[in-house]
């Protein structure tokens, strides 16, 4: 039985691509950098907390963030899945600078466990709603304490965003299958 993929939604903002998830991450960048997505985030999080509306002038650009990132935490809920068959590429540094400051040094080894970890903690659906409730928030211009916390689901967007961003500069190998010795030998 042939398991029917999730769609990425990615028309809105990148034309419509279908099934790879690491076109997606290519389509991601080159849409804006890292540090656009980081900054534009944590703006519209903080302005969840404030009476003034995020982005007052252009409001639409909150709609846009949410559109790309609804369909990066797609790509992360599949990049979960593929991390049985994938791993990423060894550092070319023989140095290893952690420049992505959110990872812990097991996570900049395998990036992989970032979305494990994640996933484990919070539901996809979940994640839509935390974006859904940053859009909502950041835009009403009335103080409301948010119920939900949001803080959690930040932090691991922030390291879901950096671990993508590691494997976009390292790249992916397929995890060949081991055979055993005894199948080998005969």
């Amino acid at each position: 039985m042939k398991k029917n993929k999730m769609p990425f939604e990615t028309s809105f903002w990148a034309g419509n691509i279908v099934g790879n998830p690491f076109k997606v991450i290519n389509a991601f960048f080159v849409y804006a950098d890292l540090d656009y997505y980081k900054q534009t985030l944590s703006e519209a999080t903080i302005y969840c907390y404030k009476t003034k509306v995020y982005k007052q002038d252009n409001p639409s650009d909150v709609f846009i963030l949410y559109s790309v990132l609804k369909s990066f935490l797609r790509v992360c809920y599949c990049l979960k899945e593929k991390s049985k068959k994938w791993k990423v590429n060894e550092s070319l540094s023989q140095e290893k600078i952690f420049q992505l400051s959110s990872l812990t040094k097991e996570e900049y080894e395998n990036p992989f466990i970032v979305f494990q970890n994640a996933f484990n903690e919070k539901t996809l659906q979940e994640f839509e709603l935390f974006l859904y409730q940053v859009l909502e928030l950041s835009l009403s211009p009335y103080a409301a304490d948010p119920d939900p916390d949001l803080m959690t689901p930040y932090i691991h967007v922030i390291k879901m965003l950096d671990a993508v961003e590691l494997i976009r500069e390292r790249g992916v190998e397929k995890i060949k299958k081991k055979i055993p010795i005894d199948a080998v030998i005969q």
